[in-house]
């Protein structure tokens, strides 16, 4: 109760808003809401436990994909009580501090992911183009390195965003587009000239996911010449097929992240719905989408769940039995 409160009144407090004109039927909305929400906590859950319980899966792609569910499984939980906190029981008011907290994780699992998915690209490279040094370049010392170094950028990166933040004169009980606090939609509409808080928002967006999707990009072009060197097809066609899943992974995050982030920042005069529904999108998509993917397209991990899941099913009936 320290972070929903429908009583108070003060100039620290924001109102969270989950579907601006359809709170009527916030009740019928959260069902697909949390539906979604259980798909995102147990698919990412899953993916976790089982490369961290499989030998066989202590491999780079194996750990790269670890960190990719890791971040999407803490971005899930970092929005889960306020998003339903204002969909079950109307708990709109968040306290500036609250709302600061929620902003730093947001961004920085936001952010960590667009880094995942850059050093993920950058593991595709190097198995297709240069699968001889792939095993001496990318060793467990090398990816704890990596992972370290990606964690230490957010939290340089995003702290003078938050310390910016506290220059700002906000409105009383200023209300906002989004069911949980974000950057752009918090700066909006402030008593004091927000365009320092939005230039240094904007700066480290492009900076943060502008440099890891240039990285992918041009990751891709060499795999891509790479692949059309190769003279047989089947070949060809097989290492492309290790890399839908990333591309897949890459899509679902960047396009609803730059859409909400633009609309935002150039297009002030959108409905607040279109702006929450993105929001929404930008949040639940890739942790719900990406479990399902990498199950689905990539044999060894279907294979490590489904071998889990038979081993839990003997397992039970095997106590059932000495019970009877």
């Amino acid at each position: 109760m320290m972070i929903f409160n429908n009583t108070t009144s003060s100039p620290s407090t924001f109102l969270l808003t989950a579907f601006p004109g359809l709170e009527l039927a916030h009740v019928w909305i959260s069902i697909p809401v949390c539906c979604l929400y259980i798909i995102a906590l147990l698919g990412n859950t899953m993916i976790l436990f089982v490369i961290f319980v499989k030998q066989r899966l202590h491999k780079p792609m194996y750990y790269f994909l670890f960190m990719l569910s890791a971040a999407d499984l803490c971005l899930t939980i970092t929005t889960l009580p306020t998003v339903l906190g204002v969909l079950w029981f109307h708990a709109r008011e968040i306290s500036f501090k609250a709302c600061l907290i929620q902003m730093f994780f947001v961004h920085a699992f936001s952010f960590l992911e667009s880094s995942v998915l850059a050093i993920t690209a950058f593991d595709r490279f190097m198995a297709i183009c240069n699968p001889l040094k792939y095993a001496t370049v990318l060793k467990d010392m090398m990816i704890i390195v990596i992972g370290l170094f990606i964690c230490v950028r957010q939290l340089i990166f995003i702290f003078p965003m938050l310390l910016a933040l506290k220059t700002v004169s906000f409105q009383e009980r200023k209300e906002l587009s989004h069911p949980f606090c974000y950057h752009p939609d918090i700066i909006r509409d402030t008593y004091s000239n927000p365009w320092i808080n939005s230039f240094l928002g904007l700066f480290l967006q492009l900076y943060m996911t502008g440099t890891d999707l240039m990285f992918i990009l041009v990751s891709y072009v060499l795999i891509i010449r790479a692949v059309l060197s190769i003279v047989a097809p089947k070949k060809q066609k097989k290492a492309l097929n290790t890399c839908v899943c990333h591309i897949c992974a890459v899509t679902i995050f960047y396009v609803p992240m730059i859409s909400l982030s633009f609309t935002h920042r150039l297009l002030s005069s959108t409905p607040r719905v279109i702006c929450s529904i993105l929001a929404n999108v930008y949040l639940l998509l890739p942790p719900v989408v990406n479990p399902i993917i990498y199950s689905l397209k990539t044999r060894t991990i279907r294979q490590a769940m489904l071998q889990l899941l038979q081993t839990k099913g003997s397992w039970s009936r095997n106590l059932l039995r000495q019970f009877q």
